[in-house]
């Protein structure tokens, strides 16, 4: 069967074809699929950076209710950014299977800008609308520097960002970064049930239904974690959000744009260029994503307006959410992985996800319901989807030529841009702080500007022998 193009007859078996009809009850339980992965990833950013948030020219935080206010937004922006990917506005979107949310790459930048009271988070909102508007306008140009992202720097950025979820997804496993009873028993012990129950559906169950195994798991987990917390074997579940939530914001809300809020944004040109390298470093990973998905779900190379239309989401999407007080978004690898892996590629279908995103924004009380997922769960549906993407970058590695200059390339990008996430201190404690930010704690962003930089200046000839 042709993977893009199988117009004639609504089918189940079109999950797997790009543009194919498939039926809506069978489309909606793999579009959940996506949403559950990427849940609480999507929403943990927002609430890292706005609980941090000064107010612009105070030393006050952001109420609750605006925080939980921001959530709702994340989750919308995220909707309308897949949407955008899936069918897009003019030149905007790949007409991709890709799935669009909120970015820990802007982490650091963001938690620096929104900290400082004279900046505060009117200032990063700021940033982000034009640092937005930046990637979204690089996109648009990519047929001009394409040629610089050779064979070998892709398939190393695809490789840097499986490596670098690997402990995300550890993370997860053991009850969350920074969770206090992380690594408890309880916690390991769903996420191996949860992972041994995504393999065991993986080979029992037959057709198209064997892709749903990250779904099976997700709720076989869920359900595990329930039956603790009602027996009083370990607090894993907290209905509390949703209560929480209810009186906060109420049962149904729209989301707020920012302008109309007192929180009004604030360009600063400082902060801009603080976010605007960091969306250079995204536009790479987008790359990867973006190239990883036509190598492993398409099997064929990505073209030129997908790569240009895929960017410009990334850049315009992430406009528009800081146009509601939100932060970046970006291509999610969470869900490359699981579209590489599962081969569930049907644009409708991964829409059916996208439109429950934004339902979910528009009755709070059901996101916080998804949020209720515990982290461990998530743990053992994902380390191995992580790894799928670092198993497509070296995919992607074996169709290049291996010669001295490929060698070079990638041992020196993972050696440099692995490395200095793993070193004791600050490597770059003699440079300014933002250089830190960027390289210290993002291998993505080390592999990509080494193997950029030596792809571009070593000689094509081999000229020596090692």
């Amino acid at each position: 069967m042709d993977k893009e193009n199988n117009t004639e007859a609504v089918s189940e078996e079109n999950i797997y074809c790009l543009n194919g009809r498939v039926p809506v009850k069978k489309a909606i339980p793999f579009g959940l699929q996506h949403v559950l992965a990427m849940f609480v990833s999507n929403l943990a950013p927002v609430l890292i950076v706005c609980s941090a948030a000064f107010v612009r020219g105070s030393e006050n935080h952001l109420s609750p209710a605006e925080i939980t206010q921001l959530l709702q937004c994340a989750m919308f922006a995220a909707g309308i950014g897949t949407c955008l990917q899936l069918y897009p506005v003019w030149k905007i979107g790949s007409r991709l299977p890709i799935v669009m949310g909120v970015s820990f790459t802007f982490l650091g930048s963001l938690l620096m800008i929104c900290t400082n009271p004279e900046l505060g988070y009117e200032g990063m909102v700021g940033a982000v609308i034009a640092g937005g508007i930046f990637e979204g306008l690089v996109g648009m140009s990519a047929k001009y520097w394409k040629r610089f992202l050779t064979p070998v720097v892709s398939a190393c950025v695809v490789i840097a960002i499986g490596l670098s979820l690997l402990s995300v997804g550890m993370d997860s496993w053991g009850g969350g970064n920074g969770a206090e009873d992380f690594g408890a028993w309880y916690h390991l012990l769903v996420g191996f049930f949860t992972l041994v129950v995504c393999l065991a559906a993986r080979y029992l169950l037959k057709g198209v239904y064997k892709n749903l195994n990250v779904l099976v798991g997700l709720v076989c987990g869920y359900l595990l974690s329930i039956i603790f917390t009602v027996a009083g074997i370990a607090p894993m579940v907290d209905f509390s959000g949703i209560t929480k939530t209810i009186e906060q914001v109420g049962v149904f809300s729209l989301p707020k744009l920012v302008f109309f809020t007192s929180h009004k944004p604030v360009i600063d040109l400082g902060a801009f260029f603080t976010i605007a390298i960091v969306f250079l470093v995204s536009a790479a990973e987008t790359t990867g994503a973006t190239t990883a998905v036509c190598t492993g779900a398409l099997g064929r190379d990505i073209k030129m307006e997908e790569l240009q239309g895929s960017l410009a989401v990334d850049g315009f999407s992430s406009a528009i959410s800081g146009c509601f007080g939100c932060l970046p978004l970006t291509s999610f690898s969470q869900n490359i992985g699981l579209v590489t892996m599962t081969g569930v590629i049907n644009r409708f279908t991964i829409l059916m996800g996208a439109l429950i995103l934004i339902l979910a924004s528009l009755f709070p009380p059901l996101g916080a319901f998804f949020n209720s997922l515990p982290q461990a769960v998530l743990g053992g549906c994902t380390v191995m989807m992580f790894g799928s993407i670092m198993y497509e970058g070296i995919k992607m590695l074996k169709g290049c030529v291996f010669d001295d200059r490929t060698m070079i390339i990638v041992s020196l990008a993972f050696c440099i841009g692995v490395g200095l996430t793993q070193t004791s201190g600050n490597f770059f404690s003699a440079f300014p702080k933002e250089v830190g930010d960027i390289f210290n704690g993002n291998a993505v962003a080390g592999v990509f500007v080494v193997s950029l930089i030596l792809s571009i200046c070593l000689p094509k000839k081999k000229t020596t022998d090692l």
